[in-house]
């Protein structure tokens, strides 16, 4: 059985949850506490730290650079779901570097402001250190007094997406591809705390999103 190991709101396992989900998969769920990546240190054998990561039986895939999707190439191709065709090979490759950078970098930091509710008191000095280390001293506090600029941001960044779901029912074309996953993952994130809703005004990206949380792959079989 596939195994995710996973934080339970971090954009990128949200990605890999949907896909297996997406998949029909059987697979099992591994939360790791968000500041203690041992587990992951000891499957990869000390190669990696982040997450997600899968083990697979013997196999455990990670990440090799901050763009390689070498996860979701591997689940693709295992359970056959065709995400990543060829024709949309390069136009992919720029889309989901989009994703991950503009989109993601509003979205995290939304749902970092509500971070007390979502950390584990156990774990919060930790994180808070984590983050201050990374993005500078009371940058939580920061993020939360410019979060209607951030509200702002993620709703022009995802004008785009609206604009080309106009015509589609999915990003690309009439069946899910990678790049919908990833952007369901950053988007997933964002409403992950529960005090966010999808810009009102990107009716397209809403319809999509709900078709995004139940599309199933056997809906496109022959």
């Amino acid at each position: 059985m596939i195994e995710l190991i996973q934080i339970p709101w971090s954009p990128f396992c949200l990605v890999q949850r949907r896909i297996l989900e997406f998949a029909g998969a059987r697979f099992k769920i591994i939360n790791i506490p968000s500041q203690d990546r041992s587990l992951v240190w000891k499957l990869t054998r000390q190669r990696y730290y982040c997450v997600p990561i899968i083990k697979d039986g013997k196999n455990v895939i990670f990440e090799i650079s901050d763009d390689s999707q070498v996860v979701a190439k591997y689940l693709d191709e295992e359970l056959e779901l065709g995400l990543f065709p060829n024709k949309w090979c390069d136009v992919q490759s720029i889309l989901w570097r989009c994703i991950e950078n503009e989109i993601e970098g509003a979205t995290f930091r939304l749902n970092d402001i509500y971070w007390k509710e979502t950390v584990p008191a156990s774990e919060q000095l930790q994180h808070l250190r984590f983050k201050e280390r990374k993005f500078g001293h009371g940058c939580l506090d920061q993020w939360r007094k410019d979060q209607k600029f951030w509200l702002q941001q993620l709703e022009e960044r995802l004008l785009p997406f609206e604009m080309m779901l106009t015509h589609l029912p999915f990003i690309l074309e009439a069946r899910p591809r990678f790049v919908d996953f990833d952007l369901f993952g950053m988007l997933e994130n964002f409403l992950y705390s529960g005090h966010y809703r999808l810009p009102e005004r990107h009716k397209q990206i809403l319809a999509w999103h709900r078709r995004m949380k139940k599309v199933k792959h056997s809906d496109f079989s022959a």
